[in-house]
């Protein structure tokens, strides 16, 4: 298993980015490539490039604004858990996506998209 790290400072205020971060069921919104998303339960099931991905959310924490949610079907990986945080940083926010997945190179491929939807996330809050 490897852990990988992407993060982006917004100029949001952290409830604003919280927000928008903290819906399980809203990353269609925001992210790249989400063609749908629908939450049954604790899962979500995403539609992206003709892939249907199923999430189950872990955890939920808006007093530390942190998500926490793994891959269970529709994606090649032994194991997946990622967490994103949204944390104050001077007039804005910080935001941390850390993800824990094997094979390795899936960490590293997950990073990547991690990294570009947090750029989207960013052009998204800040118009």
């Amino acid at each position: 298993m490897a852990e990988r790290t992407a993060e982006i400072d917004v100029e949001g205020t952290p409830e604003a980015v919280w927000a928008l971060v903290g819906d399980f069921g809203g990353i269609a919104g925001w992210m790249p490539g989400m063609e749908s998303c629908r939450v049954e339960g604790d899962n979500r099931i995403l539609e992206t490039m003709g892939m249907t991905i199923t999430e189950k959310l872990v955890s939920r924490d808006d007093a530390t604004r942190a998500i926490t949610y793994g891959i269970v079907d529709g994606v090649p990986v032994e194991s997946h858990e990622a967490t994103v945080t949204v944390t104050p940083s001077g007039s804005g926010s910080h935001v941390t996506w850390v993800v824990d997945a094997a094979p390795d190179e899936m960490a590293d491929l997950m990073q990547s998209v991690y990294q570009q939807s947090l750029e989207a996330l960013k052009a998204h809050v800040e118009g």
